[in-house]
């Protein structure tokens, strides 16, 4: 990871620029809240992710609200396996940053969901935090709008929610699908099939709701038994036992 440098750092006399991490929610535009609209409408200058050679996710969320007079500094980020590849593209990105604020101008960071609950922005925060002011605007995340979506209660009086990442292995998951009251399962993608077994396996598919790009325009709801046989990244499975029933 790139340190970034900068001659005066946080109580420099010079003035510097403030970062800004923005949480978009996840996808509705009405589901930003009123700060982090703000904030775009006003900002000079704007950065964000892209998939390497495609569209930002984050900008689509975000459209309505940059100005045309807007600067933009798009971070192309590869979507694979290895960290490296994205990492370097955060560091670029924090270096492009850096100028802009070293000029005395605010940076608005865009991330989908929530900044700091698997947010891009965390990335950033890590390289820019120790040399320039940075506010985070939380967002509404994933978990809690495919709860809303799917009308699905999560966690009540002293149950216990869970959150896992499909990408970990089998023993770690099948353990958690086992000890947890309520388990949110992300970053579905290619591992799908492999958590779907899993979860059949523990006898909890009539606990199970699938939903893929929640709030969005092309929204999916179903119980797991009925969710389609390939997952895009955006898709959820959440898995309520009602250990302890709130009726």
């Amino acid at each position: 990871m790139t340190k970034i440098q900068s001659g005066s750092g946080k109580t420099g006399p010079e003035k510097k620029g403030k970062v800004y991490g923005i949480g978009l929610g996840p996808g509705d535009p009405e589901l930003m809240t009123l700060k982090a609209a703000r904030l775009i409408r006003e900002a000079d200058v704007i950065a964000y992710p892209a998939l390497a050679g495609g569209a930002s996710f984050a900008r689509a969320i975000a459209a309505n609200f940059i100005t045309p007079n807007t600067r933009e500094i798009v971070m192309d980020v590869p979507m694979t396996v290895a960290r490296g590849p994205a990492q370097a593209a955060y560091d670029q990105g924090a270096i492009e940053i850096s100028k802009t604020l070293n000029a005395g101008q605010n940076v608005v960071v865009l991330c989908e969901g929530d900044p700091f609950f698997y947010g891009s922005f965390m990335y950033l925060f890590a390289r820019l935090n120790a040399t320039f002011d940075v506010e985070v605007v939380p967002g509404v995340t994933s978990v809690t709008a495919c709860a809303a979506v799917a009308s699905l209660p999560l966690v009540a009086r002293n149950e216990v929610m869970t959150v896992l990442p499909a990408p970990l292995e089998d023993a770690a998951l099948t353990e958690k699908l086992a000890s947890s009251d309520t388990l949110v399962l992300m970053k579905l993608g290619r591992h799908f099939p492999r958590v779907r077994a899993l979860i059949e396996a523990a006898g909890l598919t009539e606990n199970s709701v699938y939903i893929e790009r929640a709030t969005g325009a092309d929204e999916v709801v179903k119980p797991l038994k009925d969710a389609p046989d390939v997952a895009p990244y955006f898709s959820m499975i959440l898995i309520v036992k009602g250990a302890d029933p709130w009726l």
